[in-house]
């Protein structure tokens, strides 16, 4: 088993505030016995103002002092940020900790519901798996999980699990969409989603940019049957689930969607 903690949290626009939250967070994930510590999306900064001037590179003062963070509490750290990229930046994963310092480039971009995340953002080319403990981790970003064949991929290379930290945009619709999806994503890869979204800032009274995608809570672990495994709320929460690796094995032995598949 692999315990995996969910710190979903509300960013503020202050990169050291938050970088004090991804302290005490991280430290009571790992003495309640974690491994694994997901932030969401944009943890380094919320959307919703510009993006350049926040952005950080992985060998920047905020990368290195979750790296620190990490190593202190032995525990790997995964956390939203970005990063430079000529005029615009990349969305950024920091994978931190346990001898691992590196990032995954969000894939797709969320050009979607009226928002174009492409104007300021590059996207990233490349997959990202790292192991620990003997399980393998894949990691994919928020407008990522509308995407199979993204999460298929990391189950072939041989994720068990997908971090998904996500900061979900409000609307119509939209919770039932993070549901369905998330849970989706785990049933047809076979794979543990661990999807750790920004929590509603509207729960605690956090005035925001109306107009941009700060979160929603309901933070969920969905297991590979896509059955879901452990949900939070809309305020924020952290949320504990123990991975079992050979469930994954056994999802894809059972349903046979990535041996069958034909595109």
């Amino acid at each position: 088993m692999l315990r995996v903690a969910l710190c979903q949290l509300t960013s503020s626009a202050d990169p050291e505030a938050n970088l004090r939250s991804v302290r005490e967070w991280t430290r009571s994930a790992a003495e309640r016995g974690a491994r694994v510590v997901v932030f969401p999306e944009a943890t380094l900064a919320r959307f919703g103002g510009p993006l350049a001037p926040v952005a950080q590179s992985l060998d920047g003062p905020w990368a290195g002092a979750v790296r620190e963070i990490a190593d202190e509490a032995g525990v790997l750290v995964v956390a939203g940020m970005f990063t430079p990229d000529g005029e615009r930046v990349r969305n950024t994963l920091l994978i931190t900790g346990l001898g691992r310092h590196l990032g995954y480039d969000k894939l797709h971009l969320y050009d979607a519901f009226g928002f174009r995340e492409s104007d300021t953002v590059a996207a990233g080319h490349h997959q990202v798996t790292v192991t620990v403990d003997d399980v393998t981790l894949g990691f994919a970003t928020c407008y990522d999980v509308r995407f199979p064949e993204l999460f298929q991929a990391l189950a072939e290379q041989g994720a068990h699990a997908v971090a998904l930290p996500a900061s979900w945009g409000a609307g119509r619709g939209k919770r039932a969409q993070w549901d369905l999806l998330v849970r989706a994503r785990a049933l047809d890869s076979g794979s543990w989603v661990l999807a750790c979204g920004q929590a509603d800032p509207s729960a605690t009274g956090v005035e925001v940019n109306p107009k941009a995608p700060t979160g929603i809570g309901y933070s969920l672990v969905a297991d590979p049957f896509g059955g879901v495994a452990a949900q939070a709320g809309a305020a924020p929460e952290l949320l504990l689930t123990d991975l079992d690796p050979a469930a994954a094995d056994r999802s894809r032995a059972a349903t046979a969607v990535l041996a069958n598949r034909r595109l």
